[in-house]
């Protein structure tokens, strides 16, 4: 019953903090002048009116998902790993230059090739961090945080001296068959960037669950997230579960860079910012609250954001960045969960009725009318 009441209460925070969001994106707008409903409508439209809107979503998600449950295991194990962006441009690098490396491979070695590339250069991307976590005791936030930029400058001069062809600023495309979109979809989605990928983050957030939930990896990591010094002593290996949770946090991270290398853009550029995949997946994984099918469930939300905040700068002047606004503002009360945990049991908590105090004196009551019956019985025996 207790387990059934924290997962109401993190679904409850989670839905609240969406509707708030909202609220306070509506209030933004009305601040500015525009029309919030209006704006909500051709957002709602944008996102799921049409086959393609509904293919971008998907594609939008697809990436989110592997980041999202990269961010939820390595938080499991008690780990904010602020890496994911730089852990995915490491599983992007590497597998566009698998593809690029064997052209002429069959589609059935080389898919499944690039797509291992970039799984396992997150993984060890993300490694660096869990060894120097796990033995060296130094903080996966600050270490994380640093290499992202040195996935990113490093990313930037092997496109750029390597891969571009002259002075160019972008790797050759991919090979056919080592890419995830097909015609099929683009006809089924009215021409969408919607790929294959999907399938693979569904089958993540499978794995995930098992991996969490059944197996005893999953419980040491869950235990070593819910004190390290109590699992060290009942047994476990507590730097051995720190390097598996990093490794894997970033193998799923890798994963979403491998998406957007092999579905989404089939190259890689010189990127001036670090993907929004990797910060965009920690806010998935909040919103849901590490659970997989929630995490599926955030994605598509943060999809449907991004894809149909574009349609509100064409059907109206309002700006597109309200989306990011709403998007901060639910991570916010997510955050802040605390106060919407501390209102909702006042508005539960009723004031107490009269008669609850008049119950609380009938046990004296009952004790000193007994005591004069004693007294009673005790006068008719003398």
């Amino acid at each position: 019953m207790r387990i059934k009441n924290l997962r109401f209460g993190n679904l409850w925070i989670s839905v609240t903090s969406v509707i708030l969001g909202m609220l306070v994106g509506a209030i933004i707008m009305l601040l500015s002048g525009f029309n919030p409903i209006e704006n909500y409508v051709s957002l709602f439209t944008g996102a799921v009116g049409s086959p393609n809107a509904i293919g971008e979503v998907l594609r939008e998600a697809t990436p989110l998902i592997l980041t999202g449950l990269g961010f939820a295991v390595a938080n499991s194990a008690g780990f904010f790993n602020i890496g994911l962006a730089g852990q995915a441009l490491a599983g992007w690098l590497a597998s566009v230059t698998f593809a690029l490396a064997f052209p002429h491979a069959p589609g059935f070695i080389l898919l499944p090739g690039a797509i291992l590339a970039g799984a396992i250069a997150g993984a060890l991307w993300s490694g660096i961090a869990g060894f120097l976590r796990a033995y060296f005791g130094a903080s996966e936030v600050i270490t994380t945080i640093m290499l992202n930029y040195v996935a990113l400058y490093a990313t930037n001069a092997i496109v750029k001296g390597f891969l571009a062809k002259g002075d160019g600023d972008y790797s050759p495309t991919i090979p056919v068959q080592a890419r995830l979109r097909t015609p099929f979809l683009e006809h089924l989605t009215q021409n969408s960037t919607f790929h294959w990928g999907i399938l693979v983050s569904l089958a993540a957030v499978v794995v995930v669950w098992w991996l969490m939930k059944k197996t005893t990896l999953g419980f040491e990591i869950r235990g070593v997230g819910m004190n390290e010094d109590a699992s060290r002593y009942a047994g476990m290996s507590t730097k051995r579960t720190i390097i598996s949770a990093m490794l894997i946090s970033g193998c799923l991270a890798g994963l979403g860079g491998a998406m957007e290398g092999l579905g989404n853009f089939q190259n890689i550029i010189v990127n001036t910012a670090l993907p929004s995949i990797g910060f965009d997946g920690m806010s998935v994984s909040l919103l849901a609250t590490g659970s997989p099918v929630g995490i599926v469930l955030a994605a598509l939300l943060f999809g449907m954001l991004k894809i149909g905040g574009l349609n509100i700068s064409i059907a109206s002047t309002t700006p597109p960045e309200i989306v990011d606004i709403v998007i901060a503002a639910v991570i916010f009360f997510v955050g802040a969960n605390y106060l919407i945990r501390y209102l909702s049991v006042k508005l539960r908590r009723h004031p107490r009725q009269p008669e609850a105090v008049a119950s609380d004196t009938q046990p004296e009551a009952a004790v000193a009318e007994r005591a004069a019956q004693a007294e009673e019985e005790g006068e008719d025996t003398k």
